[in-house]
């Protein structure tokens, strides 16, 4: 995590300032506030719970003028991302085995590019060997971390001596817009930084961890224009409309049936659910789709409380508090999260191959 945590109700005094709202307007914020399921978020950033003086980042004035542009965020980016990413590697790996034994890096970001870029960062700051195979998976949101697990699958299954590390790092907090719009209070509300690392091998390799079983993704075409980031000389734009849960809870169902008759599970056989906290409204809607009555996204909610939606690491940090919980008998998860597109991206792991 980064440094700096923020209370959600130390934040909202900042959004409240720098929005200008009414008193009504400052009423209805705060409700949303306290509803949110959030306690605390971290940020790179110390600005969100302090005062006006102490502000580092934004400058000291009522309507952040002048605002921080996308080559601002973008140099904040470089410098505190490849950190965050190292340390998570490093607990990743642990004692699992030397550093040097890494044999495939994956880099995952919408929250920052450059070239060279966090790839070339990390290879330097880890001393990997310069003719390690990487590549990136950038601008995908929150889904992001399962696609880069689908490259990983791929890659063990080709290649038996394969260490493969993902490392999912987003710094959303950069791109905080000013404009009092609905997109811009909800990302205002919900996002956060984080990273978080995941090591793919072979099934060979005979470690204890969860064994990859398949995956599945769907678009729902018509829920293409209520989630999208886009770019800005500002920074980055969030677009997400009051429909997402909605349109997630239509759907979701039935994406678990199909998923699970594509990779040969059935559902009675799903122990544990790892689903993405992309919000409440969201975990509420899918506990509606699948007519959960007891406490089966009791992890997402967790991770939802404790650090906000952290875009792609936050479905590996629900995963890790899954892995280290004391475990069942022969555990079968069912994992998904969700983006643009609107895309939702799922796997199913088990404790055997």
């Amino acid at each position: 995590m980064p440094a700096y945590c923020h209370r959600q109700a130390a934040i909202l005094p900042f959004m409240q300032n720098v929005y200008a709202m009414n008193p009504v307007e400052n009423r209805k914020l705060a409700f949303l506030y306290h509803q949110s399921g959030i306690e605390t978020r971290y940020s790179v950033i110390p600005d969100y719970s302090s005062g006006i003086h102490n502000w580092e980042f934004y400058p000291q004035t009522e309507n952040l003028d002048p605002f921080p542009s996308l080559e601002k965020r973008i140099e904040c980016f470089n410098q505190h991302a490849a950190p965050l990413s190292a340390e998570a590697i490093l607990n990743c790996i642990d004692d699992t085995f030397d550093i040097s034994e890494i044999t495939h890096l994956i880099t995952v970001s919408c929250t920052g590019m450059s070239a060279p870029g966090l790839d070339v960062q990390l290879i330097e700051m880890l001393n990997l060997d310069p003719t390690i195979y990487r590549t990136s998976v950038n601008f995908m949101g929150c889904y992001a971390a399962i696609h880069a697990l689908k490259i990983a699958d791929d890659i063990c299954k080709s290649h038996r001596s394969a260490r493969v590390i993902i490392v999912c790092t987003e710094l959303c907090t950069l791109h905080f817009q000013r404009e009092a719009s609905l997109n811009s209070i909800t990302s205002g509300l919900l996002f956060a930084d984080g990273s978080a690392a995941v090591l793919v091998t072979h099934d060979s390799y005979n470690k204890e961890g969860l064994h990859l079983k398949g995956f599945y993704s769907e678009i729902i075409s018509r829920g293409k224009k209520d989630m999208s980031w886009e770019l800005s000389s500002s920074g980055f734009l969030m677009t997400l409309s009051g429909y997402v849960p909605e349109l997630i809870e239509e759907d979701f169902n039935s994406l678990v049936t199909k998923a699970t008759d594509r990779i040969g599970v059935s559902r009675s056989d799903i122990t544990e659910w790892c689903i993405h906290p992309g919000g409440k409204r969201i975990l509420d809607a899918i506990g509606r789709s699948l007519h959960f009555k007891n406490e089966e996204l009791s992890q997402s909610y967790a991770v939802l409380k404790e650090y906000g939606n952290m875009s792609s690491p936050t479905i590996l940090f629900v995963l890790e508090k899954m892995m280290r919980q004391p475990k069942r008998n022969d555990p079968t998860v069912f994992a998904a999260a969700f983006g643009p597109g609107l895309t939702m991206e799922t796997f199913i792991a088990s404790a055997h191959a």
